[in-house]
């Protein structure tokens, strides 16, 4: 599939040759030797609310936090 750069120099991926959504990150490298442009899908970071969603146990259940200073700050 060809695909060609605007005069902003962006690039189109159409939807059959790879489902996009918007927001979705690439890592971008180029290949002098080849004259390539390679793009990677970089995976998308996990929202925090849906990870602490899946959590096991209840936050309830959790030991609280000691206020005191460390005893030996040297590990």
């Amino acid at each position: 599939m060809i695909v060609r750069i605007d005069a902003k120099r962006r690039v189109s991926i159409p939807a059959a040759l790879a489902p996009t959504a918007p927001g979705d990150e690439f890592d971008a490298q180029f290949d002098a030797e080849h004259d390539v442009v390679t793009l990677r899908r970089i995976r998308r970071r996990l929202e925090w609310l849906s990870v602490w969603r899946q959590c096991p146990s209840p936050m309830d259940d959790l030991p609280s936090r000691s206020m005191e200073l460390p005893k030996n700050p040297d590990l």
